[in-house]
């Protein structure tokens, strides 16, 4: 769900402290959350950055470039004590310290490292300083634009109009049996269920009830709920803890089947119910003390691998991965759901010279095919995972759909020939080792859903070149194709994003692809906040479609 440089992005966990002028625009805008611009890309992030009262500092979360570092970041919990390292200069950041120490050298700082709701905030402008970004903060639009050394102006670059057509001049009609889902991310509580509704049934059930309703009335038919956020569950299970996410406390009992009641609150309405799973994630944190004795990485630590801040689940251990299989086909058995969805999180991205995810020692041990190159050994171990789903999903529920969401590009066209004519900083194949043309070849998925998320105009990944490609992909193999739309980046400063008709060219694009079979967008709180008055022009789309 990503398109940035790599390491550019990493820098972007530690950016800079900013003065905030124009006191009153600022207030009138207060109820916008802040968003970050990089080289023109908006950065996504799981918790809106905010300023610091009084002291005018702009504090950003760390995790909001979790996925994509090339510089090496660390977080240690022990010392609450925040490294960062590129092209050889070191910095640290420690929580409560007002200086920071810079290659060796303490320097002054504003305000320091903080937590706030399970997360670590760091100033936005010192790490800048050091190492070569300018920002601008506009307090009117609430948008701090960041430009890296030869980025540019800071400001989006001119959009290049497409050299075809993206649409024809009338629009294809709906076709039979078109999937219109939408994500409900449940991990830090991002769509469902609120943090105020910890531990209160009652409530949580009111709001997705109200969720529901609400993406009904958009035009959506089905919904893809994640219910293993990470190595926990949503639902009773004998496999694996409660989910954090429903009470505040991992393991701790919610009080109902969460699961249960939103399946039969979807079938309700005539609505499919697609259970979302996160195969290796094992916790969003790093210490594994605060976890139940049922968690994974409390039962086989020896699974575990340490990256980023967080822990995974390695995928090159084919026991860890039977445990993975066994816990998605336990809500295969137990509960009326109408498919098995997977999303882009198989390896982890962002991994650079100095910080690696280290499973050197498991390539050595579990490689019985002799594999020589370690990426195609990922690569392996994702389709042995993939593979055993749909062996045992089809051969217990044949009904059940099983599909997978990659990340929109799978290989550059100069990198690899047969890529999309697109100059992505992460794809599929390379970044996350997701070798998404096998799994379709081989039928192993009967869906796959490419997260293209750039629009009609952006000429470095363009919506209609790469929905192309994977129409072409598809062809002639049974395998549907469903396109992962982005309403999120609506209203933002990204090349296209300047109106919501943008959802609805892709929309009718999608129409003149046969292989197209419908859409699912990221995620329900966008879709709920009617960005730019997306909702009534969804409302017409399929309302007459």
């Amino acid at each position: 769900m990503k398109f940035f440089r790599v390491w550019l992005v990493a820098l972007l966990v530690f950016v800079l402290v900013w003065p905030v002028s124009g006191t009153g625009r600022v207030q009138a805008a207060s109820d916008r959350d802040i968003q970050i611009v990089m080289d023109g890309e908006v950065l996504p992030s799981d918790s809106a950055p905010y300023v610091k009262p009084k002291l005018n500092v702009t504090m950003v979360p760390l995790r909001v470039i979790s996925e994509e570092m090339g510089a090496r970041v660390d977080w240690s919990p022990s010392v609450r004590t925040a490294t960062i390292e590129k092209d050889g200069n070191t910095l640290v950041l420690t929580m409560g310290s007002k200086t920071a120490v810079v290659n060796g050298t303490n320097v002054a700082l504003e305000v320091s490292v903080e937590s706030k709701n399970l997360r670590t905030m760091v100033p936005l402008r010192f790490v800048g300083e050091q190492l070569g970004l300018s920002v601008d903060w506009d307090p009117t639009s609430r948008i701090i634009t960041l430009t890296s050394p030869g980025g540019g102006t800071g400001q989006p670059p001119e959009a290049t109009p497409p050299t075809e057509p993206q649409q024809p001049d009338i629009p294809a009609p709906a076709k039979s049996g078109e999937m219109r889902g939408a994500w409900i991310s449940t991990v830090s509580n991002l769509d469902w269920p609120s943090k105020a509704s910890y531990g209160k049934a009652d409530e949580q059930k009111a709001e997705y009830t109200k969720l529901l309703d609400e993406l009904q009335a958009m035009g959506i038919n089905a919904v893809f709920v994640q219910v293993r956020p990470s190595a926990d569950a949503l639902y009773r299970s004998e496999l694996v803890p409660w989910s954090g996410f429903l009470t505040g406390t991992v393991g701790k009992d919610p009080g109902y089947d969460p699961l249960q009641f939103m399946i039969e609150e979807t079938h309700r309405r005539g609505m499919q119910f697609h259970a979302w799973f996160n195969p290796f994630r094992a916790s969003t944190g790093s210490d594994a003390s605060k976890l139940p004795a049922n968690h994974v990485a409390k039962q086989h630590p020896e699974w575990i691998v340490k990256f980023d801040g967080k822990l995974y689940i390695n995928p090159g251990i084919p026991e860890a991965r039977a445990h993975i299989v066994d816990a998605i086909m336990e809500v295969i058995e137990t509960y009326d759901i109408d498919g098995v969805h997977l999303d882009d999180y198989f390896y982890p991205s962002g991994e650079s010279a100095k910080a690696k995810f280290n499973d050197d020692a498991t390539y050595k041990s579990y490689n019985a095919n002799n594999i020589g190159d370690k990426g195609d050994w990922r690569r392996d171990n994702v389709n042995d995972l993939v593979r055993e789903l749909d062996r045992q999903i089809h051969a217990v529920k044949p009904g059940v759909s099983f599909g997978i969401s990659p990340f929109g590009v799978w290989r550059n066209k100069a990198t690899d020939p047969t890529g999309s004519d697109t100059r992505a900083g992460i794809t599929a194949y390379d970044s996350t080792y997701a070798d998404v043309r096998t799994w379709i070849r081989e039928g192993w998925i009967d869906y796959v859903a490419p997260q293209i998320y750039w629009s009609l105009t952006r000429k470095e990944a363009r919506y209609d070149i790469i929905a192309n490609w994977w129409a072409a992909e598809v062809r002639g193999t049974g395998v549907k194709l469903y396109i992962g739309h982005a309403p999120y980046k609506i209203g933002t400063p990204e090349i296209g994003w300047n109106t919501a008709q943008e959802i609805i060219d892709q929309l009718d694009y999608n129409r003149t692809i046969p292989e197209v079979n419908g859409s699912i967008f990221f995620s329900a709180k966008d879709l709920r906040k009617n960005p730019l008055g997306l909702i009534p022009l969804l409302q017409s789309y399929y309302g007459n479609k």
